[in-house]
């Protein structure tokens, strides 16, 4: 039997008059990676936010490690285990990564700080080249890897990615992508959101597929990449 940590139902976000988000249903197990995919203004980040308890829905519930999530702030949740990566990635422009990779861990105050910025390290390599280097002068792609790594400092039971690709060049697209595997591989569940959908779907043991607001289909990774309707809306053949 499947452990699910988060379970997203009939979830329904409206902001502004508009519904953002209508009635969907996800889940996430322990151990998975999973791609929740769609165009522009699907709803995708909407559902993150509120999953991670940073916008509040009005209908629907989100459970995670088998209790509901509503009203809780992000802060909780980290604490419990549930970090996200955001769109833009929000890294600390004015510390350097070291100090980056510190404030990850700020929930912490077990001794193995040390031996886990060593272990970013040793996963994202470029960082430790440039370990006393500010933030804010990291490219973009490098900038992201950092923010990956500082959400793993707090030992997360469920790390959410929302478009890690964004906006990078292809090389680093490349790059994110194999370091998101590698990262699913050590055990981390993982929930990515992603506008790339044939290099989410490549990666996805299970994916959903997003549109105005609703999960129009779901399936594994395999499956949704080789279905027509999906190749034909998402992957331009």
């Amino acid at each position: 039997m499947a452990n699910t940590l988060l379970k997203v139902s009939g979830l329904k976000v409206a902001y502004g008059g508009i519904k953002a988000v209508k009635g969907i249903d996800l889940e996430v197990n322990e151990g998975e990676l999973i791609s929740l995919i769609g165009s522009n203004g699907a709803g995708k980040t909407t559902t993150m936010k509120a999953v991670t308890g940073s916008l509040a829905f009005e209908g629907g519930d989100i459970e995670y490690l088998g209790k509901s999530i509503k009203g809780k702030g992000a802060w909780d949740l980290v604490k419990q285990g549930l970090a996200m990566v955001p769109e833009g990635r929000g890294v600390f422009t004015r510390m350097t990564i070291t100090e980056n990779l510190q404030m990850g861990a700020y929930i912490r105050n077990d001794k193995g700080i040390a031996d886990d910025i060593e272990r970013m390290f040793v996963i994202f390599p470029r960082l430790r080249e440039r370990k006393d280097q500010l933030a804010g002068t990291m490219s973009g792609g490098e900038q992201q890897m950092l923010a990956m790594a500082r959400a793993l400092m707090s030992q997360p039971k469920v790390l959410l990615l929302d478009e890690p690709s964004m906006g990078l060049s292809p090389i680093m697209v490349d790059k994110i992508f194999e370091v998101v595997r590698d990262v699913s591989a050590q055990g981390v569940t993982i929930l990515l959101v992603e506008q790339n959908a044939q290099r989410a779907l490549q990666i996805a043991d299970r994916g959903y597929v997003m549109d105005s607001g609703e999960i129009t289909m779901t399936g594994s990774g395999k499956d949704l990449l080789t279905d027509p309707k999906v190749r034909e809306a998402y992957l331009g053949h």
